[in-house]
């Protein structure tokens, strides 16, 4: 016990210090929200990685989709790095970073308005923002009640509190400078924790063979009737497997506090480094934890689904790791999730300032004076976070559950078509973003609300969100070519920063 705590201990200890240290980079809206664009690709990558994998994968999906689908959930990890870090890097790395700084935006719904020049579309993006990401934050908690319960014998309210006042301290001290800064520590923590727990549990199991021996011996009449099932390449449900993989991977793409990483990065050869540490670091942590996870019916005598839910199944797994890889586990996962929270709150705080107060509620705001609500908004939002996760707990929600699942869904669904072809298409039109808005974000909730009218194949929320995002792809094209071409000189304006001339070494291209 002393071990676990003096580890803990140190832990914070070291996120405090890098807030404070990282103060004179938060004294203005630019320096506080992206670091003052000027964030190295070490930094961005893990950044981009550990606010894409939080304690919701490592605890909850890790447990829920290995259980489900066997060793093949390993190709949701695979999906992530592809899709969801070098895909995503590489198509819109360079174009978000140059956009958005020509149009002098901070955040994805002040995009929307700069581009489409509409105030209203603007508010709209940030409407959505406010309503599903804030409930997303309380999901962060979740995956840590039982691993503390089980590690420190501590109560959840208490593992809540001092995660909230720890987060918000180095957050409201540094802002983005000193989140990347920790994100960076974090995610060395949770590359070296995943493969050492990985190593740990198999080794508990006889070793790779045996486990994956095990695996093939392991049945379920409810799931498949065919032997070995779960240890096959593509698993018991190769439908919904590939849902999983499209929402968790290509979702990345549409969500707010995933691209604001691209507005941050300094160069151009950081993105190129950038997509390749963030990919690694993707193949890493996404494919460990799923990779683990695809062994949890090893436990089976051990897990009661019916009773404890699929949150049981990776605490269970790890329940017999020596003490000290058991404080390893914890510092892993409150790494992933408070990076995680710390990224979800700097969008959230930035975009209701930014794109909702400023201008329309509040006339005249300072620099000086954004700052200060932005860090207001940080110990609101974490609170909102925290309270959220507290009535979960004590009431066992259903339907702050479904808000969790349903949120990743509808902001993906909402923005991810929208901003890809406002970067790339000249003819996207303002009507098309609002009708892909709506469609998302409406889909959604009917599918918390009234999910039982829906098809079978689509009362997942993993599945419809899929189909949104995939859904808005058709969308934005359809809906422009039926309505209204965009003004000609916003459109040149916007694009014109593509065409600026910028010399580079002859390494990168021939001279005349």
């Amino acid at each position: 016990m002393v071990l676990k705590i003096l580890m803990l201990v140190v832990f914070f200890g070291v996120m405090i210090g890098i807030g404070f240290y990282c103060r004179s980079h938060a004294t203005d809206v630019n320096g506080f929200v992206l670091g003052g664009r000027s964030v190295g690709p070490w930094l961005t990558a893990f950044a981009y990685g550990t606010s894409y994998f939080s304690a919701v994968v490592f605890v909850g999906y890790a447990g829920q989709f290995g259980w489900r689908f066997g060793i093949a959930s390993t190709w949701i990890g695979i999906g992530n790095a592809v899709i969801g870090s070098l895909l995503a890097w590489a198509i819109l790395g360079r174009r978000t970073r140059i956009m958005t700084q020509h149009l002098n935006s901070a955040t994805m719904p002040q995009f929307f308005g700069q581009r489409f020049d509409s105030t209203a579309l603007k508010i709209g993006a940030s409407v959505i923002v406010f309503i599903f990401l804030i409930p997303y934050t309380a999901s962060l908690y979740n995956g840590l009640s039982r691993l503390f319960g089980m590690a420190f014998h501590i109560d959840y309210s208490i593992c809540i509190l001092l995660m909230s006042i720890l987060t918000a301290i180095y957050v409201i001290a540094g802002g983005y400078m000193a989140t990347a800064i920790n994100d960076f520590i974090q995610g060395i923590i949770m590359l070296f924790g995943i493969v050492a727990v990985i190593a740990a549990v198999l080794i508990s199991k006889g070793g790779f063979m045996a486990a994956l021996d095990g695996l093939a011996r392991a049945s379920d009449e409810s799931v498949s009737a065919m032997p070995g099932v779960f240890n096959s390449f593509f698993g018991p449900d190769p439908l919904n497997l590939l849902f999983v993989v499209i929402l968790t991977s290509l979702g990345t793409w549409g969500l707010p506090q995933m691209v604001q990483k691209f507005y941050a990065i300094k160069s151009e050869g950081d993105i190129k480094k950038g997509m390749i540490i963030s990919t690694f670091f993707a193949v890493v942590v996404a494919g460990g934890s799923y990779f683990l996870g695809g062994f949890g019916r090893l436990f089976s005598d051990q897990i009661d689904i019916a009773a404890n839910g699929y949150d049981s199944v990776v605490p269970t797994m790890l329940s017999g790791l020596s003490s000290g890889m058991l404080a390893l586990v914890v510092i892993l996962v409150l790494s992933a999730s408070m990076s995680t929270l710390s990224s979800l709150v700097i969008a959230s705080s930035s975009t209701l300032t930014i794109d909702l107060l400023k201008d329309n509620i509040i006339k005249e705001m300072s620099e000086k004076k954004q700052v200060l609500i932005i860090r207001a908004l940080v110990v609101v939002f974490i609170a909102i976070s925290a309270v959220i996760a507290l009535f979960q707990y004590n009431t066992k929600s259903n339907f702050i559950a479904q808000l969790m699942g349903v949120s990743w869904g509808a902001l993906a669904g909402a923005f991810l078509a929208p901003f890809l072809y406002s970067l790339y298409w000249k003819k996207t039109t303002r009507a098309a973003c609002w009708v892909c808005f709506v469609f998302g974000s409406v889909l959604m909730l009917l599918n918390m609300a009234v999910r039982s009218s829906f098809p079978a194949i689509l009362q997942s929320p993993i599945n419809c969100g899929a189909v949104a995002m995939l859904a808005g792809l058709v969308i934005v094209p359809v809906v422009s070519a039926f309505t209204g071409k965009p003004d000609a000189q916003l459109v040149e304006n916007a694009f014109a920063c593509y065409n600026k001339t910028t010399e580079v070494p002859q390494k990168t291209a021939l001279g005349e």
